[in-house]
């Protein structure tokens, strides 16, 4: 259960907890009705006593005799489940219901006109239900104590319980039914903060909003409290953090400018081997630094920054096709007007630059760039592609291209491509690299789309 879901969890304890007290209510009411059955039973038994013991009277005989016989017909079926018995020394009347049995009487001392119940073994098997009282009989009966019981079988009591419990079962289902049905509402609507929360969290990762805010229920706002503090002092960190990068890159420029000149001197004075390492090596470290100021920009870009696709490609290609492979080039451009990114415009440049040469550089005549809103696949994001038609890349080496530092030919660095995935990661995209169907070379790059045009 610890990695399922909270609503399961829930939805099953309800159902368990609601299934054992309906049960348990169901237990309690059949003892309910069955005690109530019994109270009734027994004072229909009291009744049928009376009604035996204002029967007695001397019969043809002389002798004493139940001469009005009680009108239920179960006293004259034998076994019939109703039956009644007169004890006065050794001679005992009974029903014709007990045939030639009689009731076990436990020895008891009864006050006069006192009157006991009992459950004893009966006929046939049957647990009997016994009202038994003693009366003194009036002096023209003879004036002797007697003990006159009536019985019913206890089976009809358990078939009444019985009946009660199956007439309830039906109900008992519907109502753990309706319950369980109530409880998965309730749940839904009290785990629907949560749902909130996952949904402006998303939010803040993707950029249209800053904080989780304040207005949920009371037992979840220390959450979402908490969360926004966390996000506060991360905000911090990075920006203290950027600030420090841009201050180091900043304060090595200098240094750097310093070392150029050092290595101009040494190409003046004829040592041009060492100035062209010095130079390669400030020119790596430039670069470097470049990247890190361009880090610590998009770290302090606002969230409202916007830039026009289509007017950043145009910039670029102005520029491009002045140098000597961009001019050679055949530039084929599908970009719809007003596709905006949440980009500054600086950023996307220096993205897009660094795709655009590298794809003047190995194409052989064409290259191709579009872009189009992903609304189907990805909604609110932007894919920008930059295919040519030149020898392209294996795919097996395009994953290491990728890497920080790697280089497809002996030219350059190879930071262009770190630098326009760090930009675009920066930004909450990516930049995916892959082959033409005419074997070239391919650079998507995935965008969110911009909130704010203008």
């Amino acid at each position: 259960m610890r990695g399922s879901s909270l609503r399961l969890r829930l939805v099953l304890a309800g159902a368990v907890a609601i299934s054992i007290a309906i049960a348990a209510a169901l237990l309690g009411l059949t003892t309910l009705f069955t005690a109530h059955v019994e109270r009734q039973a027994t004072d229909a038994l009291t009744v049928q006593l009376d009604q035996v013991i204002a029967g007695l009277d001397l019969g043809e005989t002389g002798e004493v005799a139940l001469t009005t016989i009680p009108t239920d017909p179960r006293f004259t079926r034998p076994y019939g489940g109703l039956y009644w018995q007169v004890s006065e020394g050794e001679t005992v009347l009974r029903s014709r219901s007990l045939w030639d049995a009689t009731i076990p009487l436990p020895v008891d001392e009864l006050a006069d006109g006192a009157e006991h119940i009992h459950t004893l073994d009966g006929p046939e098997g049957q647990t009997l239900l016994v009202a038994e009282r003693s009366v003194t009989l009036p002096a023209r009966l003879g004036g002797a104590r007697t003990r006159v019981a009536v019985a019913m079988d206890r089976a009809a009591l358990a078939e009444a319980r019985n009946a009660f419990l199956f007439d309830l079962i039906p109900y008992a289902i519907l109502l753990i039914l309706v319950l369980n049905l109530a409880g998965w509402v309730q749940i839904a609507v009290g785990l629907r903060p949560l749902r909130e929360i996952g949904s402006r969290v998303a939010a803040v990762r993707s950029g249209t909003a800053e904080r989780l805010g304040e207005d949920f229920p009371t037992e979840v706002r220390p959450l979402a409290t908490e969360v926004d503090a966390l996000l506060t002092a991360r905000e911090a960190d990075v920006v203290r953090a950027r600030m420090r990068a841009g201050d180091l890159a900043h304060g090595l420029k200098t240094p750097l400018q310093a070392l150029f000149g050092e290595a101009q001197r040494l190409r003046e004075t004829g040592r041009t081997e060492a100035a062209e390492h010095i130079e390669e090596i400030v020119g790596n470290m430039r670069r470097h630094v470049d990247r890190e100021l361009t880090r610590a920009r998009i770290a302090h870009q606002g969230r409202d920054a916007h830039a026009d696709v289509a007017l950043v490609v145009a910039g670029l290609l102005r520029v491009i096709t002045r140098t000597h492979e961009g001019g050679l080039r055949q530039w084929d451009v599908a970009i719809p007007d007003g596709l905006n990114v949440a980009a500054d415009p600086a950023d996307l440049s220096e993205a897009l630059g660094t795709l655009i040469e590298n794809a003047a550089r190995h194409a052989k005549r064409r290259v191709l760039i579009s872009a189009e809103a992903q609304d189907a696949t990805q909604p609110g994001q932007i894919e920008i592609r930059i295919a040519d038609d030149g020898p392209g890349i294996p795919e097996d080496q395009i994953a290491a291209l990728m890497q920080r530092g790697a280089r497809e030919d002996t030219r350059g660095t190879g930071l262009g491509l770190t630098i326009a995935t760090d930009i675009a990661e920066a930004l909450g995209g990516t930049l995916v690299l892959g082959a033409t169907s005419d074997g070239g070379l391919e650079a998507r790059l995935t965008l969110p789309a911009a909130h704010r045009t203008s």
